[in-house]
């Protein structure tokens, strides 16, 4: 552990914002239990309305909702700032597409990405993946 991924290690429902390659902010939310390092890049979002690949890519997120360090470690539920608000899912695991990291040098091979199937505001998608379902 160190300084700048401690949040990493912390409370889980909570964010871990770090600097990637001393360029883009990237917004992760911890999971899984205290002193463990265990968190969930966002990797892209769709805002409603808005051009759907102004948040395509983990920079891109940050910069649609102007996310710096300042939110490192705040609680995803806080409703101050940024906030991931929950809902009744309408979505199907046939909705989803799992697959392998992008943007990675070790364990190439887990599939451990998921996005909506067809969304055209993932940076980078299956082949075949063309209608969005949403729009």
């Amino acid at each position: 552990m160190t300084k700048s991924n401690k949040s990493l290690f912390g409370k889980p429902g909570t964010f871990y914002i770090y600097k990637s390659y001393g360029i883009h902010h990237c917004l992760n939310i911890v999971t899984d239990k205290e002193d463990f390092a265990s968190g969930v890049l966002i990797r892209s979002v769709f805002i409603s309305k808005q051009n759907e690949r102004l948040a395509s890519g983990p920079g891109l997120v940050t910069k649609a909702f102007n996310v710096d360090i300042s939110f490192n470690s705040l609680e995803v539920l806080n409703k101050i700032s940024l906030w991931i608000a929950p809902r009744d899912s309408t979505l199907e695991d046939k909705d989803l597409i799992q697959t392998t990291r992008i943007g990675i040098s070790k364990a190439k091979n887990i599939k451990w990405r998921w996005y909506l199937k067809n969304s055209r505001s993932v940076s980078k998608r299956l082949k075949g993946d063309k209608t969005p379902k949403f729009q």
